[in-house]
């Protein structure tokens, strides 16, 4: 297959064909994020997907699972994209699932006609980078959007039926703003009602602005607990059903699955354990932590 530059994925996308159809990503600006930082966005000619879909075709014969890369492929226009959407269809009679990173910019510029004409073409998942329910935080990390525009965004994919998966950031207010962090990203997950809500902790990424002020001295990354009481917070304050908390990213100190509210006791016991007993060799080393 062919690509451009490192592509990333979500880990459940692990076994998805993955098709680039944008360079990079239509924001780049977030200042944790290093992973596209070396590409200048542009999104791919139609023709080049084709033959890149055909290629698919003739190595894997038929899959399953397609996720769009790069870091925003909602940001493509609407037309093109059912054209692409479409075409993988046609392309794999097994084809049950097309997932793509979905920036909130680029969904906030579809209309609900096109957010519902994508799910009905076969747009099933998007991974959406909510990150915080905090305006503070959203500004300082450079979203783009604030938590009432954020929440707008991950609302209009859940009403146009496409599965979302909202991904947030423990530790990304770091030490001073950690529980307002914390509340207000379980405030916004209880509004915005995602079916899954992947937790991440903050890793420092060498060429980041965030890591340019971690070693200026004017952010204090968490240490280990206080991630571990970020996530704590959550569970105790997230009040939607059935909502599946995938907390096990190779960032995270400490892997926690479970559905809330149906796992709530279980999930926030193996996180009081550790928190009690402040026993570092219960927590994942830091040489084996990583985005």
């Amino acid at each position: 297959m062919r690509y451009e530059g490192n592509i990333f994925r979500p880990f459940s996308e692990a076994n998805s064909y993955l098709l680039q159809v944008t360079v990079g990503c239509s924001h780049n600006r977030c200042t944790f994020c290093g992973m596209y930082k070396d590409k200048k966005y542009r999104v791919r000619t139609l023709d080049d997907i084709k033959t890149d879909i055909s290629m698919a075709k003739a190595h894997y014969g038929d899959v399953e699972k397609v996720f769009l890369c790069d870091g925003d492929a909602i940001a493509v226009d609407n037309g093109m994209l059912l054209e692409i959407i479409n075409l993988l269809y046609r392309s794999f009679p097994s084809l049950r699932h097309v997932g793509s990173y979905v920036g909130p910019q680029s969904t906030l510029s579809k209309s609900m006609s096109e957010l519902g004409a994508l799910r009905a073409a076969g747009l099933t998942k998007a991974y959406l980078g909510v990150e915080s329910g905090s305006d503070s935080v959203l500004k300082s990390v450079k979203k783009g959007v604030n938590a009432a525009e954020m929440l707008q965004a991950g609302q209009n994919l859940v009403a146009a039926g496409i599965n979302l998966s909202s991904m947030v950031l423990l530790g990304l207010a770091g030490k001073d703003g950690s529980t307002e962090h914390a509340m207000a990203t379980a405030e916004i997950t209880n509004k915005m009602r995602p079916q899954y809500l992947a937790a991440l902790t903050v890793t420092p990424v060498p060429g980041t602005e965030l890591y340019r002020q971690i070693e200026n001295g004017s952010f204090t990354l968490l240490d280990p607990f206080e991630t571990l009481e970020e996530m704590k917070t959550l569970f105790e304050n997230i009040t939607i059903d059935n909502l599946k908390f995938v907390g096990i990213h190779a960032s995270n100190y400490l892997p926690v699955n479970g559905t809330l509210q149906r796992d709530r006791s279980a999930m926030i016991q193996t996180v009081n354990r550790v928190l009690e007993t402040r026993d570092r060799g219960a927590l994942r080393s830091e040489n084996i932590r990583g985005l």
